[in-house]
């Protein structure tokens, strides 16, 4: 059984996933800065603590987490993300900043402390969107989130290159119309043909046996796009 590690973890896919890994007996560290949803759980496979990627108090709490019970990690899957959906000329710089923080500099940290504790065959896995994807539909109102997304993409490529020699594996799934709170915010009304428990269960497989296949890749989750 593997160490996995989700953030994201509250509400829609990555609460779905925590569920599925640990009920096929797999140890998870479920992160999201609201731990209730999962502690509701009373999983025995499943560790939780409220966190933050994008506040350094909580990134030093996952670093001593690290050093202890989580010393081996098998999979990180990056799923934390922030949603901003607002015409471009009335988002502030604050506003961008703050999805930068959370979709891009929050993953860069989290995948950082994790990595030494990962091995050779271990997986990385962070959610894009299809929105981040060059050439692909675009949509006003997400210019920080989409530009977000796409820059994880191409971090993905990088980090791939970078550790080919020893290790880990890194993929970015980019996801398209899934039904979760966060798709509602963004298209309010609009019926997403997936559910959350859908891609999840996608997610999971892919996480745990993708690897042996890819390795520095983009793959495209999507059969409709809003």
């Amino acid at each position: 059984m593997d160490n996995v590690i989700i953030t994201g973890s509250s509400r829609g896919i990555g609460f779905e996933m925590a569920k599925l890994f640990a009920d096929e007996g797999h140890q998870v560290l479920a992160l999201s800065r609201n731990e209730k949803p999962i502690l509701e759980l009373g999983h025995k496979n499943i560790t939780t603590f409220p966190f933050d990627l994008s506040v350094s108090a909580d990134l030093k709490k996952l670093q001593n987490t690290l050093v202890g019970d989580w010393s081996e990690v098998d999979v990180l899957i990056n799923n934390a993300g922030k949603l901003l959906n607002k015409p471009f000329l009335e988002t502030t710089s604050q506003e961008f900043e703050d999805v930068y923080h959370v979709n891009v500099f929050g993953v860069a940290s989290v995948t950082k402390l994790v990595l030494p504790h990962m091995s050779r065959n271990g997986h990385v896995v962070t959610i894009s969107s299809m929105g981040g994807v060059q050439g692909s539909m675009k949509f006003p109102g997400l210019s920080a989130y989409s530009s977000s997304k796409a820059a994880v993409i191409t971090m993905t490529e990088l980090w791939a290159e970078e550790f080919k020699e020893k290790g880990p594996s890194f993929n970015v799934l980019a996801l398209g119309a899934v039904q979760t709170e966060m798709l509602e915010e963004a298209f309010p009304g609009y019926q997403a043909p997936i559910t959350a428990l859908e891609m999840a269960k996608y997610i999971k497989d892919f996480a745990l046996t993708g690897n042996r296949l890819y390795n520095g890749k983009l793959l495209q989750v999507s059969s409709s796009t809003p």
